[in-house]
């Protein structure tokens, strides 16, 4: 019987960094004790102590104190290098923590990433614009951020890789990777109508709307009928996605039967609404109670806190980066990864306010 040995910390994160150099996850440069030890969740001497093990394999060469090691793989182990273009929602996204850290990964794996100059919006999510635009732009890969079903269906029927960066991808053969929004939403739809809330409106943009309710807002609306709330164009309302559609649509609601609660898609239209109301000295959660589906940094700084869907960053930042990994590879990948999503809630969520309309 062979004898059975327990590997040492030390030896398990050798094991590790010795796969993942092998597979390709880092390329030029090995990642710094500090951020490694910050992604595995352990102490900074037990990975030192597995890059200086690595260094005796002859996988790193080391580069003096606090400079970071070259990764030296064997010759058949070098990946290809692939242009990535990222073409999002809005051009703003690019200034996003997690669309920032996907761009140097795919950097430090040895890719060429870029920002395309237009933007999903810019084109107005138009098939034959993305089309005219994408075959201008040099890209072995695409990343697309939050498309409609008629954007990805085209970027699935070309014969060049792309992965859909959420957006509405299910039951389409396509790379992606998502948010399971639908369970976080139905759950701050349930804690709304626990806390009274009957006339609740979910401000959706039309690639979530249309040609029919997407996942998440489905979820919310039957979740309302679920509690005996008959649910109908009020609750997920039509409007022109430009600023003064915008803000008809909020004129609209709050003319004559205010909604007491507003679930809103995205912090750039969350932003627009609170401006909204403040002009019209409608307040949060005493008139009105608001749920932002996204998260953004400057929520941590408003009082009272703001109710969101949270979601970890980082799990959206590896599938993204394993995904480049194996096209450059060969590897055919059209999994799709819908990382687990929650409902925080917030001092913008309140019990509904028991008179009547809200006064002007």
């Amino acid at each position: 019987m062979n004898s059975f040995r327990v590997l040492s910390a030390v030896e398990q994160v050798v094991e590790h960094l010795r796969q993942e150099l092998i597979r390709g996850a880092w390329s030029g440069m090995m990642p710094g004790g500090d951020r490694l030890a910050k992604e595995l969740g352990i102490g900074r001497n037990t990975v030192e102590a597995a890059l200086r093990r690595l260094e005796k394999e002859g996988l790193l060469v080391g580069r003096g104190s606090r400079r970071q090691r070259r990764i030296d793989l064997p010759g058949g182990l070098t990946r290809t290098s692939l242009r990535v273009g990222i073409l999002n929602f809005e051009v703003s996204d690019a200034r996003q923590d997690y669309m920032v850290e996907i761009k140097h990964r795919l950097m430090e794996a040895g890719h060429v990433p870029y920002f395309s100059t237009k933007s999903l919006s810019d084109l107005g999510m138009d098939v034959k614009r993305v089309a005219r635009f994408v075959a201008k732009n040099e890209a072995d890969v695409w990343v697309v951020v939050a498309a409609s079903r008629e954007v990805l269906e085209w970027f699935a029927a070309r014969p060049e890789p792309a992965i859909a960066l959420f957006g509405r991808m299910r039951k389409l053969v396509i790379a992606g990777a998502g948010l399971d929004m639908p369970t976080a939403c139905a759950a701050a739809t349930r804690e709304l109508i626990g806390l009274g809330h009957r006339r609740i409106v979910l401000v959706s943009p039309r690639m979530h709307r249309l040609p029919e309710p997407g996942a998440t807002d489905r979820a919310c609306l039957d979740e309302m009928e679920a509690h005996g709330i008959q649910t109908g164009p009020y609750n997920l309302p039509t409007w022109d996605e430009n600023i003064q559609g915008f803000q008809n649509l909020l004129e609209s609601l709050f003319r004559t039967t205010p909604p007491t609660a507003l679930v809103v898609d995205g912090v750039p239209l969350f932003a627009a609404l609170q401006q909204f109301l403040g002009r019209r000295g409608i307040r949060a959660p005493e008139d009105v109670s608001l749920v932002s589906t996204d998260f953004d940094p400057g929520f941590a700084w408003c009082q009272p806190s703001i109710a969101h869907i949270r979601w970890d960053t980082r799990l959206v930042v590896r599938r993204i980066v394993r995904w480049v990994d194996h096209v450059a590879k060969g590897r055919r990948d059209l999994g799709q990864t819908f990382i687990p999503a929650e409902f925080v809630a917030g001092g913008s969520v309140g019990p509904v306010k028991k008179e009547g309309a809200i006064s002007k």
